[in-house]
């Protein structure tokens, strides 16, 4: 069940049907600062939370807790595979090489889909967060940002983790204003957070019930889940059977800090349940101070949504890359896709992701949000079956960063998520699952017909000692 993994050369200036690989040029920091960027705490703040104030209302920062322990699993799964298997495939590569080609394929599509959706659909909030200045069209401005995006993206990867990071560092101060102007204008207690109170269409309090929380649990894991973004690294990273562990772990818990935070200060300081569901967290830290530092936020938020689509255009063209070196597509395709360019980036890949993500802010977001979350949920799944199966035959002896509590953390991981599955509304389930079949029906007549020269994982010769 298992594949043999073929080993990947060195050098760059290989035969052009050798595997080509990617430059290990970052340490913990600069990888701890990319990924913390994929998070993008404060868009993430900004854009996704608003939306789960509005159906949970005070129990938004509950349920982001119960996401964030969630993760901590998640995490210990991602950190054990991602040094085990350290390839820019990120979980397919894992999940591929544990639990074999068709699981790994289907991990594929479902990071395919997060990766292609979540940049547009973070990207059209650029627009509202510039309105103090100027007012703009978002679908045509998240277009604008993610074509930014993708021309950063085509620089050295060494670069792009110092521009994030000074992105990073703005937006990090725009949540701590908020955090500060929210507790310090509290109209409600610290008991608010668990009171499972949220305004109604007619403005009436209603309660939010056990099994909102659960269904909620699917955006509340996507709100951290950039953390994985050390993995689709772990080629690029400085000595990865100890970094990629560290820069996961570390990335979770700050991200974790840098959300939950303002999340309670914002439910505490609304000056109703009306306006904490109504979500406009803009007009909020407007009404704690003044305009300038509503605007000042405002313009924070847009260079971390910014900052945002450039680092996942960077992650996401590495998926596009690995897959092309594993043989997933027709010949010509693969050929395009594992092209590297001057500054030793995938061009063609990145500009295979960057592109068709700037059409994609003109489709409408409700779905993209609904697909997004199962697609997240399905992904940890396969992630935490791989994890369960990590240390049988010579696996159990490779050097690694081993999780504590196996196998009772991947089981219990397993079991959550399942359930969180069977929660989710139906017409997301549908249109994930039709996605699924159509991939699965592709594996069946291209792939498994080519099992010997197409979809053979490799990982870097330089991790496997």
């Amino acid at each position: 069940m298992t594949d043999t993994l073929r080993p990947v050369e060195n050098a760059l200036t290989e035969a052009s049907d050798s595997p080509k690989t990617l430059k290990r040029s970052i340490g913990v920091v600069g990888g701890t600062l990319l990924t913390l960027s994929c998070v993008t705490p404060a868009s993430t703040l900004f854009v996704v939370v608003p939306d789960l104030f509005g159906s949970l209302g005070t129990a938004t920062a509950l349920t982001i807790a119960i996401g964030s322990l969630l993760c901590i699993a998640v995490a210990f799964c991602y950190s054990e595979l991602g040094t085990l298997i350290p390839s820019a495939g990120g979980e397919y590569a894992m999940v591929s090489t544990l639990a074999g080609r068709l699981a790994g394929w289907l991990v594929f599509v479902l990071s395919l889909l997060v990766v292609m959706i979540v940049p547009p659909v973070i990207a059209m909030g650029t627009a509202d967060y510039l309105a103090p200045i100027v007012h703009l069209d978002p679908a045509m401005t998240g277009a604008g940002v993610m074509l930014l995006a993708t021309l950063a993206g085509l620089l050295d990867l060494r670069a792009n983790a110092w521009i994030t990071g000074i992105f990073l560092v703005l937006e990090v101060i725009a949540a701590g204003v908020v955090a500060v102007l929210g507790f310090s204008h509290s109209h409600r207690g610290v008991d608010s957070l668990t009171s499972m109170q949220v305004a109604d269409t007619g403005g009436h309090t209603t309660t939010v019930t056990a099994m909102l929380v659960v269904s909620g649990l699917a955006i509340a894991l996507f709100v951290t889940q950039g953390f994985s973004t050390a993995v689709y690294l772990s080629e690029e990273l400085e000595d990865p059977r100890r970094n990629v562990a560290r820069t996961v772990l570390a990335t979770l818990a700050i991200s974790t800090v840098v959300i939950l935070v303002p999340v309670a200060a914002i439910t505490m300081g609304a000056t109703d349940l009306k306006a904490l569901t109504g979500g406009d967290i803009s007009s909020m830290v407007t009404a704690w101070s003044n305009s300038a530092v509503g605007t000042f936020v405002s313009l924070c938020v847009a260079l971390a949504i910014i900052n945002a689509g450039i680092v996942m255009v960077i992650q996401n063209s590495r998926v596009l890359f690995a897959s092309a070196r594993d043989k997933a597509w027709p010949g010509p395709v693969n050929s395009a896709l594992s092209r590297l360019g001057r500054f030793g980036s995938p061009w063609v890949a990145t500009l295979a992701v960057g592109v068709p993500g700037a059409l994609l802010c003109f489709v409408n977001l409700d779905t993209l949000y609904g697909v997004t979350g199962v697609s997240v949920t399905g992904m940890y799944l396969l992630v935490a079956i791989a994890a369960l199966l990590s240390r049988r035959g010579h696996h159990k002896h490779t050097p690694a960063w081993r999780m504590p509590l196996w196998p009772a953390m991947p089981i219990l991981l397993i079991a959550v998520l399942g359930y969180i599955l069977t929660q989710q509304e139906t017409t997301y389930l549908l249109w994930t699952g039709g996605i699924t079949a159509a991939a699965t029906l592709y594996w069946a007549l291209y792939l498994r017909p080519r099992k010997e020269t197409h979809w053979v994982v490799s990982i870097p010769e330089d991790a496997q000692t």
